[in-house]
């Protein structure tokens, strides 16, 4: 019986290149279809909320942005026992340390999946809120999927051409398209703060 493979995602799309792991799970999503042992999840910063979702699980395949400490948009890819421990080396943003805290619950409870593959991209910006991701992160979604499908086929899932069925996605508002698609150029932009309680307009 193949085992059962969960993909992630995780991470903010409010904070531009935070959205990177979400933004592959939605492509994945759009562009493949896979056996019924496949769970394709946009685990945004949901953190201890996914456990039950790792203890269904004989697999773990997470999409996340990495401060890696090398050039943006490198991809690198930590597997087994690393995973935890990488994730956490240094906190880049809330949600980072709330799934190191979901998989360090799981193995203490029992459940976690035995194999772990965490791959992750070296963001370039941060700090913009409701920023998109920047050009060279994005060109690495593509390579970071085709590392996820080499391990899945590896591992002996049927996959095909064609959109996955029951994946748990964001709303089709905030999926990148529509979301970066609709931001305000940065002249229209209030970088300042809120517009409505401003004494001048931005």
């Amino acid at each position: 019986m193949t085992s059962r493979t969960l993909i992630l995602g995780i991470g903010n799309v409010l904070w531009a290149d935070e959205g990177f792991g979400v933004r592959c799970v939605e492509a994945l999503a759009e562009r493949w279809r896979f056996d019924p042992t496949v769970r394709i999840m946009d685990g945004g910063t949901q953190g201890l909320y996914l456990l039950p979702f790792l203890e269904e699980a004989d697999r773990l395949v997470v999409f996340d942005a990495v401060d890696y400490g090398l050039a943006p948009g490198t991809l690198k890819v930590v597997e087994g026992d690393a995973v935890p421990a990488f994730m956490g080396a240094k906190k880049m943003s809330l949600h980072q340390t709330g799934f190191q805290d979901v998989i360090a619950t799981a193995q203490l409870m029992g459940y976690c999946p035995e194999t772990l593959v965490l791959i992750g991209c070296q963001p370039e910006e941060l700090e913009d809120y409701g920023g998109g991701l920047r050009a060279v992160v994005a060109a690495q979604i593509d390579p970071a999927l085709e590392i996820a499908l080499d391990r899945l086929r590896a591992w002996g899932h049927e996959i095909a051409p064609g959109r996955a069925e029951g994946a748990e996605l964001a709303d089709r508002a905030i999926r990148r398209d529509a979301y970066e698609e609709g931001r305000p150029s940065a002249e229209e932009a209030c970088r300042i703060g809120d517009a409505r309680f401003l004494p001048t307009r931005c």
